[in-house]
């Protein structure tokens, strides 16, 4: 049978609405060939941070070549934050504080160094025949991928409001939809269903027949 793919949102450390959304997925591809392609912001803001990377990295390290992991802003966040002290004060202000707490740490120099590794090691952007799949976006005007990897994390405007055909259609996270559905655009898809805020997960179903998501899920308590 055909692959299915499933994308998944920003999860922010919401480590249970995580194994939920996972539940679903596994109940409905069950007897096909699936992939996953997570798209970043697994830590921060969100009270299990260190929960949410384990159960992320143990599906990548069972299967890497079905389980496809991106970098979000929040992860390329705390490399800097790592790397420049003085982005330490604006990482914990913005959410590094709950995935400290979640790793029973003080510090960032206390954090698990393979989970480090691990973040460091993420690809910015991944595609398939049909998909590009980010974190944040892409500029509008240049079809293709966005060679700015800054964009791919953390861009917002102009993507958000210009319609544009990069060639392939485009699903990504990172701005978050507080009514709790994904956002769904001619061009574009957003998985950011704002999980801490809504309690969604969302992931978006998808085939070799359409570019555009053939269905979504979302995590029990919707």
């Amino acid at each position: 049978m055909d692959e299915l793919t499933y994308a998944i949102g920003d999860v922010h450390g919401c480590a249970d609405a995580l194994e939920s959304l996972l539940g679903r997925i596994a109940a409905h591809g069950a007897g096909r060939r699936r992939r996953l392609v997570f798209l970043g912001d697994y830590i921060d803001k969100g009270p299990e941070s260190a929960r949410a990377v384990a159960i992320v990295r143990g599906l990548q390290d069972a299967d890497p070549d079905s389980v496809t992991c991106l970098m979000g802003n929040r992860e390329s966040a705390l490399l800097e934050a790592v790397h420049d002290p003085r982005r330490t004060a604006a990482w914990i202000a913005t959410g590094g504080d709950r995935t400290l707490a979640s790793y029973g740490a003080a510090r960032i120099a206390d954090l698990p160094a393979a989970m480090l590794a691990w973040i460091a090691g993420l690809k910015t952007v991944h595609e398939d025949g049909l998909r590009y799949y980010v974190h944040a976006g892409f500029r509008p005007g240049r079809r293709g991928i966005d060679p700015s990897v800054r964009a791919r994390l953390w861009i917002r405007e102009p993507f958000l409001s210009v319609d544009y055909d990069f060639g392939k259609h485009v699903v990504h996270g990172h701005t978050p939809c507080y009514a709790g559905l994904p956002g769904r655009h001619p061009y574009r898809t957003n998985l950011d269903t704002a999980p801490l805020r809504t309690g969604r997960l969302t992931a978006a179903v998808l085939d070799r027949t359409s570019p555009a998501p053939v269905a979504f899920l979302q995590s029990q308590g919707d």
